[in-house]
């Protein structure tokens, strides 16, 4: 048994959120991106990607919600699975792809509008109308990314006007207010204070008993607190995946323990 079908045995299969990549390739044009990555994310976890920069974590999270697509001369060979489908398949729906599998960017990226805009645009686009309901998703939502209170009373005014890790939560808010299975983020905490980054890694804790997350980061010390399984990507390539602890204390790839122990990087 591989160590990510032994990582998958340990959840529970019948749980939605499963990604499974199965001998993923990807390209730019002429430049190989990705080599043959097979790996399976359990679901109800975070799951850490690490790696130095260019070696192909955010190029593999974007191609989860087919983010990539919109970059002219990019192709792929194998597969990315959700809940055992491809997300390549010719019948499936990008934008109900995108519902499902959110995404947080490095720089938050709040719409110039109010806060319960910024939360109600994806739910209104979706047919959700005026109304107690959307009221109701707005506030569930800004709960759940742990901005509720601080942004309860300023609901109608502008999310430009927060903080940057209150504009951070914004976000992550307004990918939750489409009930995802998945939550993508690449690097979410790279441009915040010490403060806003401990909230962000505490609200990752909260939201894994809901969802799949999945982070992308450059701060080792990030991926050892807040993740349970890492993989450590290297030139493209999937080098080790496992649980967080094993990685980082016994790594069976001598490359994974030189980047760990910061031998190169």
């Amino acid at each position: 048994m591989t160590a990510t079908a032994a990582v998958l045995q340990r959840t529970t299969s019948s749980q939605a959120g499963t990604i499974e990549a199965r001998n993923f390739s990807f390209w730019y044009g002429k430049k190989q991106a990705l080599k043959n990555i097979t790996m399976a994310i359990p679901p109800r976890a975070v799951t850490a990607l690490i790696g130095p920069s260019g070696c192909g974590k955010s190029t593999f999270l974007r191609s989860i919600n087919r983010l990539n697509d919109l970059i002219p001369g990019i192709r792929h060979e194998g597969d990315l699975c959700l809940d055992g489908d491809s997300v390549f398949a010719s019948s499936l729906d990008v934008v109900a792809l995108r519902q499902r599998v959110g995404m947080v960017f490095q720089r938050w990226n709040p719409f110039p509008k109010s806060i319960y805009e910024n939360v109600a645009y994806g739910p209104r686009i979706n047919g959700v109308a005026e109304g107690s309901s959307l009221d109701e998703i707005v506030e569930r939502s800004l709960r759940r990314a742990a901005i509720w209170d601080e942004a309860k009373d300023r609901l109608r005014q502008s999310a430009l006007g927060l903080s940057g890790g209150q504009q951070q939560r914004v976000c992550i808010a307004r990918a939750l207010a489409n009930q995802p299975e998945v939550l993508l983020l690449d690097e979410p905490a790279s441009a915040l204070d010490p403060g806003s980054t401990q909230k962000i890694e505490e609200l990752l804790y909260e939201l894994k008993r809901e969802l799949t997350i999945i982070i992308v980061t450059h701060n080792l010390q990030q991926a050892a607190r807040a993740s349970e399984f890492t993989g450590f990507f290297f030139t493209g390539e999937l080098v080790e995946f496992g649980s967080t602890e094993q990685l980082f204390t016994s790594p069976r790839e001598e490359r994974t323990d030189a980047y760990i122990t910061g031998r190169f990087g």
